[in-house]
């Protein structure tokens, strides 16, 4: 699997991930001062409301801004044969003869892309999954908790 491409189409993603947030927040800041939205009573809270989302949807706009620039600095290299899982690796897990595909990534878990007709989820070392695949190898098997089955690492590239 090509990683450069792979972390370009995390690029992407998040990039149309962070248009998104900034037009919410665009919005939901002018709801907030809209005339229409000016408190009538004590109880009355919408543009107070407003105002709380609007910030919210600015912080995740700032948290996608610092996750692309991450990604736009990391630099991906292919892993040896027996090399232990760490950032930047491309791991296939075989669960009940379930194929699934990650990517660990240094920030953004949980971002999806599709690359060679594969479905490709980002996952920190942070995560469950991640921290169970620290410094495993192909052919180790992990358990996450509350599972009942392995996960079978088929490949680490």
């Amino acid at each position: 699997m090509n990683k450069r491409l792979l972390v370009k189409k995390i690029i992407e993603r998040l990039t149309s991930e962070l248009a998104v947030y900034y037009r919410a927040a665009q919005f939901s800041r002018a709801e907030a001062t809209h005339e229409q939205n000016k408190a009538e009573s004590k109880y009355d809270t919408r543009g107070l409301e407003a105002s709380y989302l609007a910030r919210g949807q600015s912080k995740q706009a700032a948290e996608l801004e610092a996750a692309i620039e991450t990604y736009r600095e990391f630099e991906v290299r292919a892993f040896a044969a027996g090399e232990g899982i760490h950032k930047g690796a491309v791991v296939e897990l075989e669960q009940d003869r379930e194929m699934n595909t990650y990517f660990i990534g240094p920030c953004a878990g949980g971002t999806e892309v599709v690359q060679d007709k594969r479905e490709v989820l980002v996952i920190t070392l942070q995560s469950p999954l991640g921290e169970q695949l620290k410094g495993k190898k192909a052919g180790d098997r992990v358990r996450l908790p509350g599972h009942k089955t392995d996960y079978r690492i088929v490949t680490v590239t």
